[in-house]
């Protein structure tokens, strides 16, 4: 009897730690679903959604290749065709492959870095919705007939309403730019969760190694998204209200919108590269048997590839005139990426090797991948070349090379993860017959449509054409192509029928059935919505490997956080070098906040489509009333912090403390903000050094005296602010919200100043690109000093409602961050809107 005490105090401890998380975390059902802001429902959200688009997407490929099997073929007319391809780039690039990835991320990494959910829930829903409602937005229009037609990349005039009226366009810039706000969400909720919540003692270099991957992505997301969404802004502009930013008639420059777009869609291509390749790193050295070849230069070689890939850019525009010199740079900075990609497949080759490698599925796509990816990688140094570049450009070259690296660099890779981590989504093991089968029809079909493509391509058949002539030697290998697609096709679909059988047929998987090294194998098989009973300590790279009891101790809620009587959803804040503890991160609950928000901006984005625009105006008030609701139920709010009791000894809530999530999650929200204003500076000097039409004034036609009175408006306002910051950190709280007032005060004068200087200036925005610039500038001086305005007063309401104090004092100083930005970038546009026509200005 008294043998099973022991045994039997740990099992009720374990049952009664599970009943009070499933109390907190249980995710609703029903239509109440809508709510659930859990980041492994909203991940698989994330990766079905996707998937349907992958599956639209292919269906759309078929047809191009059906109509491309034989010369003259009447399968598609040319509309038809030019809408197919366009969309098929576009769910490819913007509504699969990146939302994709992220919703991996978004499952995996609480679970990898041994947290309990994500740091801004809300805001992983909120993205999820953002996705959904602006890809079905795109994808409706096809179903409508007025497909985007002018290809994936929109490249202007053939963008522009002269040569493509009608709302086709807007479907695509209207709903692409509504989906990259869930993107660059998505990069600030996996950013500031990977720095900020990893189990105590995950050091920076004890990070398993996808993190490292999703982090440089997510980085790369929130510098690298701002510039197309500007473009974007900017274009839909011209088409809408006339502004002539690309018009070379008034001032503007059509190779602006290809600098704006490639600062974004070279960047991108690595976006979408290393978290496939941390999947690789990741599944590769489990089914080896040993641990990752190199960890620390992997790391350096994923770091190093996401600062070059900003400098690539122009490596799309050899063929527009640029000059020699930059020509010769950024070959030499295309040819030097390849590096750090040669040191990561270095380190997996030398895993291999000195592994003991065993040939499951997910190997088998990895061996895929490898092959595939160093064939493009190969065809990518080709086209550094500028003199070869010249040759194959705009061919099925350069389609087969994209395919090659991004299909072969991302799907392969992303189908191993998938099969990898089955077990987790499902409970059950993949089936290894069908799953072969898969994998061989894909691979086969792969190679057989796009490697025949480059021998097309060099033959000089043009991308982008519907049809063609026969006698021009492409009859065969278009044939081949489209035959080998289908065989792709096929095998796609073999994968899908094993994914949909395995969820009834599967074998129920052990824990850890791999047995992998990695935290996330340490959960229930599904997990639970909460992850872990308790957080445990993580001092080593390969926790499972090298504390095969771990998973138990967890269950047995022997660690860190084993209880939720308190009623909060909470997770292990920590310090982003050492992984030690710094604070309790508690979490909102499920809210129907994200999805009410999105579904309203989707209005928004529907009225501007069609035009009513006082429908919209009207959404876009409703909308800015949902998020600050969202705002104020935050911090200190009993529903976001339902008391202060039961921490861990020395430790606080994060809304008590001076140093929450929510200050790195501002700071890389104005990252994003501060790359779409340089992009609009780049914009700016662009036109103003390189557009052939720009004409511009001797003087700039903005009063000087009030530019300069918005932007010390601005400052004093930040250092007001910081002031009172400091006067916290003190403890005096003292006038708190009488102050908090007057900056609210001060805001609005700043905005209307701004306003008068807007409506008052003699600038004429459709009539040049110098004064639509001057116009764009001030409307994002106006919106960042009204928001300023607004979260100003909003604080002093919450001082007096208690939920900001020295009891609860970091909303300040997130706000703090704010006010420094718009003064920057005030002091930023007065610079450059007022001494460069004194500098360079001329008479017209």
């Amino acid at each position: 009897m008294s043998g099973s005490t022991p045994s039997a105090s740990p099992a009720r401890a374990q049952a009664q730690a599970r009943a009070e998380l499933e109390a907190v975390w249980a995710n609703p059902t029903g239509w109440r679903a809508l709510a659930i802001v859990n980041h492994s429902s909203i991940g698989l959200r994330f990766m079905v959604t996707g998937g349907v688009f992958f599956l639209i997407a292919g269906l759309l490929a078929m047809l191009m290749r059906s109509q491309l099997a034989v010369p003259h073929h009447a399968f598609m007319t040319a509309e038809a065709y030019h809408q197919a391809f366009t969309m098929h780039g576009t769910l490819m690039m913007f509504l699969f492959a990146v939302p994709m990835l992220e919703g991996l991320a978004c499952y995996l990494i609480p679970k990898m870095l041994g947290a309990r959910d994500l740091v801004f829930p809300r805001l992983s829903a909120f993205g999820y919705w953002c996705y959904l409602f602006g890809g079905a937005i795109v994808t409706s229009s096809l179903l409508l007939g007025v497909a985007p037609h002018s290809g994936w990349f929109m490249y202007v005039p053939l963008a522009s309403n002269v040569h493509s009226p009608g709302i086709h366009n807007d479907f695509w810039l209207l709903g692409i730019t509504f989906v990259e706000i869930s993107a660059v969400s998505a990069g600030v909720e996996l950013a500031v969760s990977i720095l900020r919540t990893r189990a105590p003692g995950m050091a920076l270099h004890r990070m398993p190694i996808f993190a490292w991957y999703i982090l440089v992505m997510a980085l790369m997301i929130v510098a690298g998204f701002p510039p197309l969404i500007l473009g974007s802004i900017l274009l839909e502009l011209e088409r809408a209200a006339g502004l002539p930013f690309f018009d070379v008639t008034r001032g503007g420059d059509p190779l602006l919108w290809q600098h704006l777009f490639w600062l974004f869609g070279h960047p991108e291509v690595y976006i979408i590269f290393l978290p496939a390749a941390g999947i690789v790193s990741t599944v590769l050295p489990v089914f080896a048997r040993r641990p990752l070849v190199g960890y620390r230069w992997a790391v350096v070689a994923v770091i190093s590839t996401g600062f070059i890939s900003f400098g690539l850019w122009v490596h799309h525009m050899f063929t527009v005139g640029i000059p020699q010199l930059a020509q010769a740079f950024f070959s030499a900075a295309s040819m030097l990426v390849a590096v750090p990609t040669g040191i990561q497949l270095f380190a997996w080759l030398a895993t291999l090797w000195t592994g003991r490698p065993v040939m499951r599925i997910p190997m088998l796509w990895i061996v895929g991948f490898l092959v595939i990816f160093v064939a493009g990688g190969l065809t990518g140094v080709m086209l550094a070349l500028v003199p070869f570049d010249w040759q194959v450009h705009d061919t099925h070259f350069v389609v087969a090379h994209m395919h090659y690296v991004l299909v072969g660099g991302m799907l392969f890779p992303l189908l191993a993860g998938l099969y990898y981590w089955m077990p987790h989504f499902s409970g059950r093991m993949p089936s290894e017959r069908l799953a072969r089968w898969g994998f061989w029809l894909t691979f086969a079909g792969f190679n057989g449509t796009f490697l025949v493509m480059h021998w097309t391509g060099l033959l000089g058949m043009p991308r982008r054409v519907y049809t063609y002539d026969p006698g021009l030697g492409w009859e065969g290998p278009n044939l081949v192509s489209s035959i080998f697609s289908f065989v792709m096709a096929a095998g796609i679909a073999t994968v899908l029928l094993d994914f949909a059988l395995h969820f009834r047929f599967g074998r129920p998987a052990r824990q850890n059935p791999w047995d992998a090294d990695t935290l996330e194998w340490a959960t229930d098989l599904p997990p639970a919505p909460y992850n872990f009973v308790s957080l445990p300590p993580v001092e080593t790279r390969h926790p499972l490997w090298e504390h095969p009891a771990l998973p138990r101790d967890i269950a047995e809620a022997r660690h860190a956080l084993p209880h939720a009587r308190h009623g909060r959803r909470e997770t292990l804040g920590s310090d982003p070098l050492t992984g030690a503890p710094r604070e309790v991160v508690h979490l909102p609950g499920n809210s129907f906040l994200p999805f009410q928000a999105g579904l309203v901006l989707a209005t928004v984005c529907l009225s501007l489509l069609l035009k009513a625009y006082v429908v919209a105006a009207l959404a876009a008030v409703v909308a800015v009333a949902l998020l600050l609701r969202w705002a104020w139920e935050n911090g200190a709010h009993p529903r976001a912090a339902p008391g202060t009791d039961d921490l861990p000894p020395g430790l606080r809530l994060h809304s008590r403390t001076f140093d929450g999530p929510g200050l790195w999650g501002m700071g890389l929200t104005l990252l994003a903000d501060g790359a779409l204003f340089l992009s609009l500076m780049f914009g700016w000097m662009y036109l103003w050094t390189a557009s052939p039409g720009f004409t511009a004034p001797a003087r700039s036609p903005l009063p000087a005296a009030a530019m300069l009175g918005v932007a010390t408006l601005a400052s004093a306002g930040a250092a007001w602010l910081a002031r009172l910051v400091r006067q916290l950190r003190r403890g005096d709280e003292r006038g708190l919200q009488g102050q908090l007032f007057g900056l609210g005060l001060l805001g609005l004068a700043q905005a209307t100043l701004t306003l008068w200087l807007l409506r008052a200036s003699p600038i004429a925005p459709t009539t040049n690109a110098h004064d639509a610039v001057i116009g764009v500038v001030l409307g994002f001086l106006l919106l960042h000093g009204a928001l300023a305005a607004v979260l100003s007063l909003l604080q002093a309401w919450r001082v007096g409602h208690r939920y900001v104090g020295l009891h609860a004092p970091y909303e300040p100083a997130v706000l703090a961050q704010l006010w420094l930005f718009q003064a920057g970038c005030t002091w930023v546009a007065s610079g450059a809107l007022l001494l460069f026509p004194a500098t360079f200005g001329r008479s017209p």
